[in-house]
């Protein structure tokens, strides 16, 4: 379990007692001539040559989704808080997901550079137009990428490439420049968002902080919105681009001067308005929309914000609802007959069945970083792809919601869509975040199928006790907040 503030703080200080250590080592015990608060922001292209499979819309075969080239390049971006000398380090990467090997790889890399656990947040902007990752989705489930083929060995190299370039990062902005800011927040509104399940909420809500200098001029902007990053859609000649969010970020770059860094909100069903059309006209017009938002929000102060910065950071194991190997078996070889990821998941779920090896949970990280002077702000950031009825559901415990509570998904890693009830009781529209199909409902489907899992999650069934995913996530995320 990675360290937590408050124990890293404890051992630091105990450690600074009996020895001399650098600043860095000695985290908010260090020498009383640093400034209470601080940033230190870098970036680094994270684009992988051509000819690597792309992520995302997985109904191609992956040799339709070979990168051809670059429209636009792919960034993984490091702001750094530091909150009286001990750093604070927020990564987002122009990435479909992170998968979880990936993620433990590097926080163990991070830690070795003097990061406590829950003082590190890695996020994936959820591009559907970058690289698979190896353990992205399932690669050959959704992909049909088998392993030891030329994709799969171009996939291994995506990531390990990327550990590395997002372990340099932040060694790099570690030793940057630190300049002393004050920080302020306060919340936009875009609605280009649009529930593509049929359930009532559509995202709105901006978040924005931003970290000034003393004199007040923007120095960093974290900004945030909840929309699936598929305004480009997948063009027939596929090339790397961060979709809207990479515009958005150079527009807010470009107006304002400040650097700038995306959190995708809970997005799992949200999706740009079904009335526009995709592409790049699409992508960009959002992306200048969103943007300009948050550059003419910048222009003035928010409500002023300050330390300390608490952290923290927990796994909670969210189960799936396993019918008998009998009902698996008959339903899963029924799938043998289907189109060909449902026959690719299908042939691996058999697998599991015979050798009665398959999992019955999913570990989940949730983070939580609470900027707790004056009226405190708290960022929530859970891995996997998170459905808006979250969004509501913690908003509504604060009397100013996003005012108070800033909702983040896609963070640290991604395994599957996080649904809630009504998703999974109703199914929804598309009968995809749900996690089950309307033909084989007692076993994974739909979006279960793409990342790899046997079942669906389990609910809490209208009218029992049950505790399922919905409650589970929601109990520990609440605790870790208050």
């Amino acid at each position: 379990m990675p360290t937590s503030r408050r124990a890293f703080l404890t051992r630091t200080a105990t450690l600074a007692a009996a020895t001399t250590l650098s600043p860095l080592a000695l985290g908010r015990t260090a020498a009383a001539a640093t400034p209470t608060m601080a940033v230190s922001v870098n970036k680094v292209d994270i684009t992988p040559p051509a000819g690597t499979p792309m992520a995302g819309y997985y109904e191609f075969l992956p040799t339709d989704r070979l990168s051809t080239g670059v429209s636009a390049p792919l960034y993984a971006r490091c702001t750094i808080l530091w909150d009286n000398g001990f750093p604070n380090v927020i990564v987002t990467a122009d990435t479909l997901v992170i998968p979880r090997a990936v993620n433990q790889d590097i926080r163990a890399r991070v830690s070795a550079l003097g990061i406590a656990g829950s003082d590190f947040v890695l996020t994936a902007t959820h591009t559907h137009s970058g690289p698979v990752l190896n353990g992205d989705l399932n690669p050959l489930i959704a992909y049909g990428i088998a392993d030891s083929s030329p994709q799969a060995w171009a996939v291994q190299d995506a990531r390990e490439a990327f550990e590395d370039a997002v372990v340099q990062l932040v060694s790099d902005t570690l030793g940057a420049v630190r300049t002393p800011c004050t920080l302020d927040y306060k919340v936009g509104t875009a609605t280009f968002a649009a529930n593509r399940e049929g359930l009532t909420y559509n995202e709105r809500d901006v978040p924005i902080l931003v970290a000034r200098s003393l004199a007040g001029a923007p120095l960093a902007v974290l900004y945030g919105y909840g929309c699936h990053p598929v305004s480009l859609g997948s063009p027939a000649n596929p090339t790397f681009n961060p979709d809207y969010p990479g515009v958005a970020t150079a527009t807010i770059e470009s107006s304002t001067g400040a650097f700038a860094q995306f959190l995708l909100g809970p997005a799992g069903d949200q999706d740009p308005s079904q009335n526009l059309t995709r592409g790049t006209a699409l992508c960009q017009s959002l992306g200048q929309s969103l943007g300009q938002t948050v550059a003419n929000a910048v222009a003035t102060p928010g409500r002023s914000i300050a330390g300390p910065i608490l952290t923290d950071y927990q796994e909670v194991s969210l189960p799936l609802s396993i019918p008998t190997a009998s009902t698996m078996t008959a339903d899963f070889t029924s799938r043998l007959n289907d189109v060909a990821w449902d026959k690719r998941h299908a042939t691996a779920m058999l697998a599991q069945i015979q050798a009665a090896d398959y999992a019955t949970a999913i570990p989940l990280p949730l983070q939580v970083w609470k900027l707790s002077g004056g009226t405190p702000l708290r960022l929530a950031l859970t891995g996997g792809e998170l459905v808006s009825d979250y969004g509501e559901i913690f908003r509504s415990l604060y009397p100013n919601r996003s005012n108070d509570i800033w909702i983040a998904g896609y963070a640290n890693e991604v395994p599957a869509y996080i649904p809630s009830d009504t998703l999974l009781n109703s199914g929804g529209a598309q009968h995809y975040a749900c996690g089950w199909t309307a033909d084989f409902p007692a076993i994974g489907g739909g979006a279960m199928e793409f990342y790899g899992w046997i079942g669906h999650f389990q609910g809490r069934p209208p009218g029992t006790s049950t505790n399922g995913v919905q409650q589970i996530l929601t109990a520990a995320l609440t605790g870790m907040l208050a």
